[in-house]
């Protein structure tokens, strides 16, 4: 029963916090963790039983990880390959050398001490930046993709990690105590592969076959704490099962389902385990220690920020993308703390440190989203610098033979994804000369061999566009999923060209207003486009006439979608289509031998005249008479469309006999 006031507590506590700081656009992660503060023992003393908060903890982490399970995809992670393995071991190694490096040689600490404190700030919160990078529609953008590879390497390397704990703590030290650890993991993971193929999808088709979806859910929960329990008789961690019961599920072909049913309550996941980091959260040893603890956070954030950059540039992104890059991700992952308990536990880490620790990865992770917000105006800063113009300098030397030759009333196509690439197909078949910035390597090589006119820069640099001709362009198309980007290379390239046509497509209608401010001349919101087109299908159902669907688009795209405008159709004292095409019908008659049709002219049959309906066509074998003049004759076998009110095609029908 305390238990269950505790979680009343926390839910109630998380609520009021997320709610009140959503007033102000602080992401709801910032809100669960100052709740935790405030309820925990070290606040108010709501949740007072450490216990309690641990087991809250552990429940959350174990909820967390099985939800990044069933998002993770061996897919995805093979489309991200040259992020996820070069950039995130490049990042992984780096940040684990300086950590251990400062720990030892500054602080004092011991080796296998030193190498712990580099696997916890390694590891960066994949919770928070993936849900930033989708709330502003960044998970696409380069910052974005690479940004998320790396998160995925350290996603995987929470396992291994996990499993050195012991072994660094002095516990499982032996060859063949380290030798028999790995062969554990090794046999989890080939279960889990054997699981993956065989055994659990087999198990849903029968459970799905039963056609209850409480019997699914129940299974999918039971797979996750199932897991969990295995592979913690078998040594490892509750989270490392959790997350692997995840992966299991997400190859099988009812991910999506399971996905779909469980996703919904993975805020509540996220909540539960966040807030109960914040509870951990000594805040009077925060006062007595606050310049250490700001000192410790100001050196991870520092070191991260520099190993990621390091990590970005090494897979292959330009520098102002590494920098966004360096400061998405410098702040501690929620997997660190699941290691900092686990070492804790194990002696790795003494109170006063594990405070310092939790005191400062709570701070990275309360300043993340400012540190967000302000990324692309402080790369933007940083790419001005000599260095970071060198580095580009080097790097786009190294991916461009020449850049293209002088050009005159070209076009300049800013990202080569679906738009770029059709835009060029059409100008390649209307002769209209073109060159394409891209920033990915792979896409420029790829494509330079099959003749494009496309070279590797960022749109950003004033330097690379004057190289791509920008003084005597006509026309310069922006299609980047890069918001920030998209602003500054519109900015760049109207100041150095007044007279350049800009047109940029953008993703929602609120980017509208912001981009004509900086001199786009056309700005297409992919929102809007997608609404034209769901409203044109649903009006053409209803049977609009055209010409009003066509003025309905044309209004809303009149001033670069500024507002919808009322179309002056008809008024409905004089028209109502709706009524009138309710009213008319079509039906078919065939023509015999002994019709009264057959072998008469539509002049001398009079149908019209005769009943009201109309002959709209005539079928005549494969012949199809569309509009039939008055002296056609109709024939025997003819089948013949007519059109009028009911009672009128009724009447027809008698009349042809």
């Amino acid at each position: 029963m305390h238990f269950l006031e505790s979680l009343v507590v926390l839910l109630a506590a998380s609520a009021f916090v997320v709610f009140l700081l959503g007033r102000f656009r602080i992401p709801s992660i910032v809100g669960f963790l100052i709740a935790g503060i405030i309820v925990g023992p070290y606040g108010l003393r709501l949740i007072s039983d450490i216990q309690n908060v641990e087991l809250l903890a552990e429940i959350g982490v174990v909820l967390l990880m099985f939800t990044i399970g069933l998002e993770f995809s061996i897919k995805k992670l093979l489309s991200l390959k040259k992020a996820v393995f070069r950039g995130g071991s490049v990042q992984i190694i780096l940040t684990t050398f300086v950590v251990a490096f400062f720990s030892k040689t500054f602080m004092s600490y011991n080796m296998n001490q030193a190498i712990f404190n580099g696997f916890l700030v390694s590891l960066s919160s994949t919770a928070i930046i993936m849900k930033m990078l989708m709330d502003r529609a960044e998970i696409n953008a380069p910052h974005g993709r690479i940004s998320v590879g790396i998160l995925l390497f350290q996603d995987l390397c929470v396992v291994p990690f996990v499993l050195l704990v012991p072994i660094l703590a002095d516990h499982g030290g032996s060859a063949q105590e380290i030798v028999l650890t790995m062969a554990k993991a090794l046999a989890v993971l080939g279960a889990v592969f054997i699981a993956s193929m065989w055994a659990v999808p087999h198990m849903l088709h029968s459970v799905v076959s039963s056609r209850s979806r409480e019997l699914f859910v129940i299974t999918i929960i039971l797979l996750c704490i199932g897991t969990a329990f295995l592979t913690s008789k078998l040594g490892l961690s509750l989270a490392l099962g959790a997350f692997l019961a995840g992966v299991i599920i997400s190859e099988s072909e009812y991910s999506l389902q399971a996905i779909s049913d469980i996703l919904p309550f993975k805020e509540s996941f996220t909540g539960i385990f966040f807030v109960s980091i914040g509870m951990l959260m000594d805040l009077g040893f925060f006062a007595e220690n606050l310049l250490m603890i700001l000192l410790v956070v100001v050196l991870i954030m520092f070191v991260k920020t520099l190993t990621v950059f390091a990590a970005s540039l090494a897979a292959g992104r330009p520098p102002r993308v590494s920098v966004m890059s360096g400061l998405y991700l410098n702040q501690i992952g929620e997997f660190s703390f699941v290691l900092a308990l686990a070492g804790k536990s194990a002696g790795l880490m003494s109170e006063p440190v594990y405070q310092v620790f939790i005191s400062a990865s709570v701070l990275t992770m309360l300043l993340t989203p400012f540190i967000v917000k302000a990324a692309p105006a402080f790369s933007g800063w940083m790419i001005s610098r000599p260095l970071l113009k060198r580095l580009e300098s080097i790097k786009t030397s190294t991916l461009n033979v020449e850049f293209p030759p002088s050009k005159s009333d070209h076009v300049i196509i800013v990202g080569f994804g679906i738009n770029g690439s059709n835009l060029a197909k059409v100008l390649k078949n209307s002769d209209i000369s073109y060159v394409i910035l891209e920033m990915n390597p792979t896409t420029v090589r790829k494509f330079r061999e099959k003749g494009e006119p496309i070279y590797y820069g960022d749109g950003t640099s004033v330097e690379i566009l004057h190289k791509m001709g920008i003084h005597s362009a006509k026309v310069l198309v922006i299609a980047i999923s890069d918001a920030a980007a998209t602003r500054r290379t519109l900015q760049i390239a109207k100041h150095e060209n007044p007279n350049l046509y800009a047109v940029v497509r953008t993703k929602y209608m609120a980017e509208v207003e912001d981009l004509l401010s900086l001199g786009a001349d056309e700005v297409i919101p992919e929102e809007f486009e997608t609404s034209i087109e769901i409203f044109s299908i649903v009006l053409n159902r209803y049977h609009v006439p055209v010409n009003l669907i066509s003025k309905h688009a044309a209004n809303i795209r009149m001033n670069s979608y500024g507002m919808f405008r009322a179309v002056e159709a008809p008024s409905s004292d004089t028209f109502d289509h709706r009524k009138f095409l309710k009213s008319i019908q079509t039906s078919t008659y065939y023509v015999s031998n002994e019709s009264f049709a057959a072998g008469k002219s539509i002049k001398q049959l009079a149908l019209r005249s005769a009943t009201g309906a109309t002959i709209l066509s005539i079928q005549r074998g494969s012949e199809i008479i569309n509009n039939p003049e008055p002296d056609t004759v109709i024939k025997p076998q003819d089948i013949m469309l007519l059109m009028g009110e009911k009672e009128h095609l009724d009447e027809a029908v008698c009349y042809l006999g």
